[in-house]
């Protein structure tokens, strides 16, 4: 099992990695829901802490794979089988995300994650033994998911109050394994490849946007009290949904991830930073879906200021900021971009505050996606 070629021409996902994908659709799902019945319920703090661990969870094992398959795919049976088994380990960790998010019970969650990285862990001896120019480094990656599992596992073994700083440590950890294992040389990755794989992620949040802006839809037919609320909650979800694929997929990420050295430096806080994008885009589904359940059960007035409005206007507010930082203030840009990233940021959070947060969020986000459109296209003519 040989790294492929960096600069192999027409390098695409694969229909195993789609498959892949898809499955994580119903974690990441699960994840959003979760988190939509606790901001309904109003536990709001624990709510999003055990949204941030279990998404984690997901994000985490879905880069690691990604990254490996940019490096190694073969696509022979023993990998196809392996993969097979992470894809299995995704439905048992989606199976343990409800009740990780109202009880805290990660015990579901934990053996999922660890039938998916134990998985990937064998893959990594067997690049080791394939790929000898980079032993060192597969061998690091295979020790270090290995302890990290062991890790995940004695969690189940400690006392509830010494749980969450375990969990603390041992997602540095995790974090720090890629770092260490790629200090010993750098695995073949492909950059068009991982952006590609990075954008299909993105959709797959957006998606729950858009389920819960359909939702609400749903919700507002044969409901006299709440159906106007519910039609703007929709137009201002899909607006915001469209915004915010509109931002990301303005710059493409692969010039970013070019196996330059520059590029070498960027990519850990690219890759890593893509948490904070993902998991606000999936937030956000969840905040307009609870949003639209506490208005038609008539916990809110939907015309009134709330404090469940941040629901709607923070996750679409952190997606911006990270979006900014992480992906769009790397490439060249000019004034103008530099100021509207955050006014729109700061604007979105005051729109909590507005009668109808998710429409004035949604066309304040629209108003930056025209204002970034036509600065880019003013620097494009300059050049």
């Amino acid at each position: 099992m040989h790294g492929r070629d960096p600069g192999e021409p027409h390098r695409t996902a694969t229909s195993l990695e789609l498959l892949f994908d898809l499955c994580f659709v119903i974690a990441v799902s699960q994840a959003s829901a979760g988190l939509s019945t606790s901001v309904v319920e109003g536990h709001h703090v624990t709510g999003v802490l055990r949204f941030a661990v279990v998404f984690f969870a997901i994000w985490w094992a879905w880069m690691n794979f990604t990254w490996f398959a940019s490096a190694y795919d073969p696509d022979d049976i023993p990998y196809r089988l392996l993969v097979l088994v992470q894809i299995t380990g995704s439905l048992i960790l989606a199976a343990g995300i409800l009740p990780a998010s109202r009880t805290g019970d990660l015990r579901v969650v934990i053996w999922g994650y660890v039938v998916l990285r134990t998985a990937l862990a064998v893959l990594w001896l067997r690049a080791a033994r394939s790929d000898p120019p980079r032993r060192r480094t597969a061998l690091r990656f295979a020790t270090g998911v290995t302890g990290c599992q062991v890790g995940w596992v004695c969690t189940l073994l400690l006392p509830a109050p010494a749980r969450l700083p375990a969990i603390v440590v041992l997602i540095a950890a995790e974090v720090a394994v890629p770092v260490w294992a790629q200090s010993a040389g750098t695995t073949s990755w492909h950059p068009r490849h991982i952006a590609e794989r990075y954008e299909l992620f993105v959709l797959i949040v957006l998606g729950e946007s858009v389920a819960a802006a359909s939702e609400a839809i749903r919700d507002a037919f044969g409901r006299d009290h709440a159906a106007t609320a519910l039609y703007l909650l929709a137009g201002g979800g899909l607006l915001i949904v469209f915004a915010m694929w509109w931002l990301y997929f303005a710059k493409p990420a692969h010039t970013l991830l070019a196996t330059t050295h520059q590029g070498h430096r960027k990519r850990f806080t690219w890759a890593y930073g893509h948490y904070l994008v993902f998991a606000a885009a999936a937030a956000e589904g969840a905040g307009l879906a609870a949003y639209a359940e506490l208005i038609t059960r008539r916990s809110v007035d939907p015309f009134l200021p709330s404090p469940a409005s941040a629901a709607i206007t923070l996750p679409l507010a952190l997606f911006l900021a990270a979006v900014w930082v992480v992906h769009v203030r790397p490439h060249p840009h000019g004034r103008i971009e530099r100021f509207a990233f955050p006014v729109g940021t700061v604007g979105v959070l005051g729109a909590a505050w507005s009668p109808a947060p998710a429409l004035m969020a949604g066309l304040l986000a629209a108003v930056l996606v025209v204002v970034v459109t036509l600065a880019g296209r003013a620097q494009g003519v300059r050049r």
